[in-house]
């Protein structure tokens, strides 16, 4: 840390924040809803965006704080480890190809807004809707509020708010303001906000990686001297650990838990109520093949940005937090003013996915918690009322979240939220191919690995932490450390199937599918066909 305000950096970051403010809130006249009350029209956008839109919004999944934070800060604090980010985004984007479009076309055939409307709709159970819907708002939680870590450390850096010492509300005073200004204009302007925003956003983004991959290396004297720096500093014993700090090339063995850290991650991606919020707001099934096919150019990207964590060490950038490395790195090689702008471009790259986020969580509250169990009568306006106003709950129990826990670990909170989400793929990906699967054992299998994951991740301990110091754990039977989260995704699926046998043997009830096999590769017929209400159809399936 420099010390004292940069105040050109300041001025840079601050012009940026303001445009994408009035931006949030002239959103709500961009594509002009034709019922503003309509949960599609605030929660969705009206389902009308096209490819490049749809994109941006995607990207928002793979450009968030946590990237451009906690990925260097992973690799800046222990090295290639760090790096499973990269293969987790290649592994994802096979597999959203093939479920995604199905996602949309039954989504869009049925009027579902969240993935546990059509987890109702195909089960017939509100119950299962219910843990798929909770997860969603649970999981979402710490991730969002890793977006707020990632202001703060911008924040932090540019020395607004004073030091450790400085009274906690002056001190925290600079990210209250930045989150009333994003609940603000989520509140007014809904989904269309943070997709107007996209464009900024990556369009910054795109622009600093591409300026530091050339500029930073030239300054420190090439990748050569790079990477013999990182390999130096991870040669060191840690005091904490007695061992060293880290790797520059990951060891046999760690690798277990590289690729299975990599394969759950991957699983767990698109599971996210944000990244099939994004979905859902596409025009047509063809948008998402499309947007899909080009998604690959972020993880290019993406390779790059990893490779700022060496260049931290190299620079010599020394923080008692790691995420802090990557915006001080920043400030140290930059001009001022360019430090701006990589510190807009990573404020910004918070604000959009935090606002989708949200959005995402709020719709799941209202659409399975309040409208199924609560007010089952609600209207249109009523729906959009009540996810408006959870949204700004979800957003400030995110702050608090950021307030009370330990920053300096912040990649853990999006593994957690990883350990939980990852749990409903068998509802929901199993679901979009196959009716097999009995509601109960699904509901079974998603407590167990609920249980077991929380548990064993709660049990890990780092030099910094007591509990939930890490997301990888020895695997039952194999002896190797392995992903928590794939584990008891492994677990949840061992139990759905041999209670699905028994429940099926037993002829208990399996409730109702109110979907069809056409509904799941609708595209024309989508778009002509009559929004229905979750738990309706024209022709259900008993199947």
């Amino acid at each position: 840390m420099t010390g004292g305000v940069n105040g050109v950096a300041l001025a840079v970051f601050a012009v940026f924040f303001l445009l994408v403010t009035v931006m949030g809130f002239l959103a709500a006249r961009w594509r002009k809803a034709g019922d503003e009350y309509s949960l599609d029209e605030w929660g969705l956008g009206g389902r009308s965006f096209g490819t490049w839109i749809t994109w941006f919004l995607l990207g928002g999944d793979v450009y968030t704080a946590y990237t451009f934070v906690a990925v260097p800060a992973a690799i800046y604090a222990a090295g290639a480890a760090g790096f499973f980010a990269v293969p987790y985004t290649i592994l994802v984007y096979p597999l959203i190809f093939t479920f995604l479009p199905r996602l949309w076309s039954v989504c869009h055939r049925h009027g579902y807004v969240t993935t546990a409307d059509f987890v109702r709709g195909r089960f017939g159970s509100k119950g299962l809707s219910l843990a798929v819907a909770f997860t969603g708002i649970l999981a979402t939680m710490p991730y969002i509020a890793l977006q707020l870590v990632g202001i703060q450390a911008v924040l932090d850096v540019l020395g607004v708010g004073g030091g450790e010492n400085t009274n906690w509300f002056i001190k925290d005073l600079p990210l209250l303001i930045a989150f009333g200004v994003l609940a603000a204009y989520t509140y007014s302007s809904g989904l269309r906000a943070p997709a107007m925003i996209a464009f900024v956003k990556d369009t910054l983004i795109y622009l600093v990686i591409i300026v530091a991959i050339i500029y930073i290396p030239i300054k420190l004297g090439g990748f050569d001297d790079i990477f013999a720096k990182a390999s130096e500093a991870y040669s060191q014993t840690n005091p904490a650990t007695g061992r060293p700090r880290g790797a520059l090339v990951s060891t046999p063995d760690a690798q277990w838990t590289y690729a299975t850290l990599a394969l759950g991650s991957a699983m767990a991606m698109f599971m996210y109520p944000h990244s099939i919020t994004a979905t859902l707001s596409s025009r047509s099934r063809d948008v998402i093949r499309r947007s899909t096919t080009v998604m690959p150019l972020y993880t290019l990207m993406l390779g790059l940005l990893a490779l700022l964590g060496f260049m931290a060490i190299a620079a010599g950038v020394k923080v008692t937090n790691g995420q802090l490395a990557i915006p001080q790195l920043f400030e140290d090689m930059f001009p001022a003013w360019f430090a701006g702008v990589a510190f807009a471009a990573i404020g910004i790259g918070a604000l959009v996915p935090a606002a989708i986020m949200s959005n995402a969580a709020a719709n799941l509250f209202t659409r399975n918690i309040y409208k199924d169990f609560i007010k089952p009568d609600a209207t249109p306006a009523q729906e959009t009322k009540v996810s408006k106003l959870v949204s700004l709950l979800v957003k400030v129990g995110a702050l608090v979240f950021v307030l009370t826990m330990d920053k300096t670990v912040a990649i853990n909170f999006q593994l957690l939220g990883g350990i939980w989400i990852l749990q409903t793929f068998p509802a929901l990906v199993g679901g979009l191919f196959t009716r097999w699967f009995h509601r109960w054992a699904l509901l079974a299998g998603w407590a167990v690995g609920m249980i077991y994951g929380t548990l064993a991740a709660y049990g890990v301990a780092s030099p910094t932490q007591q509990h939930f110091g890490g997301s990888a754990k020895e695997v039952p039977g194999i002896g190797q450390i392995g992903y928590i989260g794939l584990t008891a995704f492994v677990i949840n699926v061992l139990v759905t199937v041999v209670f699905s046998f028994v429940l099926k043997a037993a002829k208990a009830p399996e409730g109702i599918d109110v979907t069809s096999p056409g509904d799941y590769t609708a595209e024309a017929e989508a778009k002509a066909a009559p929004t229905l209400r979750p738990g309706t159809s024209p022709a259900p399936n008993p199947s």
